[in-house]
This record gives structure tokens, sequence and C-alpha cells, in this order.
């Protein structure tokens, strides 16, 4: 069993690969590390803004920016110097100005190595880190949208292109995919996901980071047919421009729309995002699309819209660990629960499964 309460990881842990990109997966990676050692982080590849966007746009290569944030989330010391320089930035205004070291570095290592896996391998090696750290695919992928509220008419749609575009447009996202239509999966990243003993996919930008995933048709495929356990994690909260409106409810339906043959265990939410009472009855609603119960539970860092990673740790532990559901529609509350469930839980009612 694993120690996510004291924060030291199992080295012969569950086999988890978590899924996603940006400051989702850094959370989901920074709680992940605190239960085992055996991880894969497997990447969005779509960014075309900032310094990633230009590395991409001027060498061809994936873009780092994700794969670098990563690679510090599992790094052996988070806040030593290597780690620290590897996510420096530098300033000033000339051709370096607003590039990451360890952006630099992957994009110099993928030339030199002529695999983007190597690159990323190598930077691991040098940084120590738990598990390893994958892209969804080994080419730069883009994101176009259907975008509806920017015409007149509202039931136009408008095509937009571009990751950082989808990210921040001010109409309201209807359906995402990616370019090329039908892109490689990095085989490293199916084969992980093939083997996890769990797999884990959110938090983060819904349409950008988190959907993308089961665009791929590689990873789709796997990602349907795995014996994993699967958790989606929700967003604390909608995110302006791609899903600003969105309730929890939403989330899962667009989700569901994207991939209607793909199935979770459970979507962990957070407790208090959704108030007890019809919201959650929606949101379990909803999750029955993805044939999934929902796990409320309090793992926000208060006072703020991020997860906290010893909370969201000690969840997932519980998910991972506990009894894997068998009927739909059980719902198991405090006292309620039964006592085979209650010692799957290690004694603990604060969770609630619908």
């Amino acid at each position: 069993m694993s120690r996510a309460d004291n924060g030291a990881a199992d080295p012969s842990g569950p086999a988890v690969a978590a899924l996603g990109g940006g400051h989702g997966l850094y959370a989901t990676l920074t709680a992940v590390r605190r239960i085992t050692r055996r991880i894969s982080a497997v990447v969005t590849v779509a960014d075309d803004g900032g310094s990633s966007g230009r590395l991409r746009a001027e060498l061809g290569v994936p873009p780092p920016g994700d794969l670098r944030m990563a690679l510090a989330a599992l790094a052996a010391d988070a806040d030593g110097v290597l780690t620290r320089t590897v996510q420096h930035r530098f300033g000033g205004t000339g051709a370096l100005a607003g590039h990451s070291v360890g952006n630099l570095l992957l994009a110099g290592l993928t030339e030199v190595l002529g695999d983007p896996v190597a690159a990323l391998d190598q930077v691991g090696e040098l940084l120590g880190i738990s598990g390893r750290v994958l892209p969804m695919s080994n080419i730069p992928l883009d994101i176009e949208a259907d975008v509806s509220g920017l015409e007149a008419d509202p039931r136009v749609s408008r095509c937009i292109r571009g990751q950082v575009a989808v990210a921040t447009t001010p109409g309201k996202v209807r359906r995402v995919r990616l370019l090329p239509a039908d892109p490689p999966s990095c085989a490293e990243a199916t084969a992980a996901i093939e083997r996890a003993d769990a797999v884990i996919l959110g938090p983060g930008s819904w349409f950008t980071s988190v959907i993308p995933h089961l665009l791929v048709p590689g990873l789709r495929d796997a990602l349907v047919h795995t014996r994993a356990r699967k958790v989606l994690i929700l967003n604390l909260a909608a995110q302006p421009g791609e899903t600003a409106g969105f309730s929890a409810e939403r989330h899962l339906h667009v989700l569901s729309q994207h991939a209607p043959d793909f199935a979770v265990d459970e979507v962990l939410v957070d407790s208090g995002c959704v108030p007890e009472g019809r919201e959650r009855e929606h949101v379990a609603r909803a999750a029955g699309q993805l044939r999934a119960r929902v796990v409320f539970s309090d793992v926000a860092d208060a006072g703020t819209d991020r997860h906290d990673p010893g909370k969201l740790a000690a969840a997932l532990d519980q998910l991972i660990h506990g009894p894997r559901p068998q009927l739909p529609g059980l719902r198991v509350e405090g006292r309620h629960m039964g006592q085979d469930v209650r010692s799957g839980l290690g004694g603990k009612e604060h969770v609630s499964w619908r």
C-alpha cells in the first residue's frame, strides 16, 4: 500500500498513467508522486503559444512547455537548482527572451537524438524523476474548434484554429478536433496506458488538454480497452475562454460527446464546488454517460482555485486501492455506508459515491 498520508511514495506502488497538460497535469503529478514512483505522464503536444509555439514553428519539434512542466513535477528535488534552472525563463529583449532553459534543452536534445521520447528520458535522468514523461504523439499537433457566438447569428459557428485561440475565444466552444485528423500516438504512451493499474485524466483545460487525448486514435483505443482503474478529475471551476459558464455537469457532457465509447470508473469532484442536492444529482446523471460513479471529496487548496496535492493524493489513494465499483447508482455517504465499503475507504467517511 502507498503512504499518501505522510508524503512518502511507494517504489513498488501501483503503475499510474496520468494524462493531461499544463498546470492541471502538474497538479495531478504532484499528488500522484506521493502515492507511487511508477508514474507515466502522457502530455498534450498542441501548444502553439509562447516559447513552445516559437520552437515548434522554427524547428518542427513537439512543443516542449507542457512536457517540461511534467518533468519538473516529477523531479527528485522540486526546489533544487537543476529543477529551478530547467524552469527558468530568460528575460531581456533578445532572441532568448521568453524561452525557458528546459524548452531549449528539450528542443536541442530532440534534434540531436532525433527522438522526442529519448530527449525526455535524458532530461528525466538528469532530474532524477519518478517514472517517465511521454508525449501523446511524437509530432506536433494542432487543435481546431467549432465556436459559436462570434457571429451576429448565434446559430452560426466559426472554425478557430490553434490552442491559444481556442483557449481564449470569447465564443462558446462546441467541438474540437486534431490536425492531422488521424495523428499517430506515441507507442510508449500507449503501452503505459495498457500496462497501468490506474489511469487518471484531468484536471486541466478541458478542450485543449483533456479531451485531445481521446482524439488520438491509438491513445483512445488504449484508454477504452485498458483494464486499469480509470479516474476522471473534474476542474474546480470553469475557465475563462474555452469553458466559460460551464457547470460540472456540462464538462462531463462534452467529454462524452467527443468520445461516446469511453468509460471511467469514477469522476472525482471537489465537494465544495458542487452543492448537495439537485446539482449533485445532475452531475451523477451526466457521469452515467461515462458509466461512472461520482466521488465528492475535499480536494481543493483553501482560498485558491488549485487542487491541494495532499488532499488529492489521499483521495486518489483511496480510489486506486479501494473496492472497484460494480453496481451503478449505489450511493454511499457518511454513516450510511456499509462496513465493507467503509473498510475499503480506510474508515474515512467524507467521500460520497453516486
